[in-house]
């Protein structure tokens, strides 16, 4: 089996100046195999009470240098349109072109719905989905200019409903859809996008939990950062096997994660009565169709492109 390289390959990883960190293990990653990165973290956020330390993307570029690797580091935030392009004119700077990016930028409240804080709402959306949109809008026109690109969004488990997480979780599946999507937008320019969902010992996972913790404990024993990143550089590398997929990643564990629909109930006299009698076969899961990126409903005659074709003409 050929080992797969990065040779004359550009990296941007966002959030990657922790330590321990998915972003550093990323990062390190792809330099060990020959990447150009640019390592980008803002460091300490003054309204950030989770974290005591600060993260340095000026010390994890320093570890990749002395490793033999190439790196530079950037400290604009991505959580405006002004940040992620000043990222994105940095690695152009730097090493000329921008042949992958990492949107691992992200942040965590945990509290219930009605208790978050309105900034912490605000920050959250910031970085976790407008993060990555300006991120993926900013380095766009480089990737199709120049007919190549891979973009790796990160998503999370949380998306799919958990407790004293809605707004991480709402984060999160913003941009599984928003991957989907952009896999369609940008498949003809050569460019794959896809989302993995992570769980490793982290500086999160740590501010998360009480030192001495169990399941910290656990975490760290079994899930090191480093365990997520093949998955990463494979859907990072020129030969990514998938196009719009989401994927899980823990401990050395892979899984995919897709929509799916159940088989229809139909009745064109449809009634609250008529659908209350009938629910069970609504929610049966038998014989259930995945929806693929592009697809308006699984039985449905309409596709993404009808959709677009009849707003411009309408």
């Amino acid at each position: 089996m050929a080992t797969l390289r990065f040779d004359g390959r550009v990296a941007i990883v966002t959030g990657a100046g922790g330590n321990p960190s998915l972003g550093r293990a990323h990062a390190k990653l792809l330099a060990s195999r020959g990447a150009k990165v640019v390592i980008n973290d803002i460091g300490k956020d003054p309204d950030d009470v989770n974290y005591k330390d600060s993260a340095s993307a000026e010390a994890i570029a320093a570890e990749i240098i002395a490793e033999g690797g190439e790196a530079i580091a950037n400290t604009d935030s991505v959580a405006t349109a002004e940040g992620a392009a000043a990222v994105v004119r940095s690695c152009l700077d730097a090493f000329g072109k921008v042949d992958i990016l990492i949107n691992n930028a992200g942040m965590c409240p945990i509290d219930d719905v009605d208790k978050v804080s309105d900034l912490d709402v605000m920050r959250t959306l910031g970085v976790n989905l407008f993060g990555t949109i300006w991120m993926c809008r900013s380095a766009w026109p480089h990737m199709t200019g120049a007919g190549y690109g891979r973009i790796i969004n990160v998503c999370s488990g949380a998306m799919t409903g958990f407790p004293k997480l809605s707004i991480y979780g709402a984060t999160k599946g913003g941009v599984f859809s928003f991957t989907r999507a952009l896999a369609l937008e940008g498949a003809e320019a050569g460019i794959k996008c896809n989302s993995v969902s992570p769980a490793a010992y982290t500086r999160m996972i740590i501010a998360m939990q009480e030192p001495g913790s169990k399941l910290l404990e656990y975490t760290r024993r079994t899930q090191p950062a480093e365990m997520v990143s093949p998955m990463v550089a494979l859907l990072a590398h020129e030969e990514c096997p998938t196009n719009g997929e989401n994927f899980n990643a823990m401990g050395g564990r892979v899984s995919r994660t897709f929509l799916s629909e159940t088989k229809a109930f139909t009745d064109p006299d449809l009634t609250i009565e008529s659908l209350q009698e009938h629910i069970s076969e609504v929610l049966d899961e038998d014989g259930s169709i995945v929806w693929v990126p592009g697809s308006v409903g699984a039985e449905s005659e309409l596709s993404a492109a009808d959709l677009v074709d009849r707003a411009s003409a309408g």
